[in-house]
């Protein structure tokens, strides 16, 4: 089982159920136990696709270029 929750910075994040501890991005590691639980999955693909849609509902689409591009 895969819980999806924010780090204070505001990130989604997604982790296995039953692990104590998680390091986001900004820097700020906690407990994810104290965490405000979003959403529960199954499957890890299933995981990776609902932090994709808060992060894009929060911060906007992705858009990535090539070196090649710049």
């Amino acid at each position: 089982m895969y819980i999806i929750f924010r780090c204070d910075c505001g990130r989604a994040m997604y982790s296995r159920e039953g692990v104590i501890q998680k390091k986001c991005v900004c820097g700020k590691v906690f407990k994810v136990k104290s965490r405000r639980i979003i959403a529960k999955t199954d499957d890890v693909q299933l995981a990776v696709e609902k932090v994709k849609e808060l992060q894009e509902e929060k911060y906007g689409g992705a858009v990535f270029t090539t070196a090649d591009k710049i």
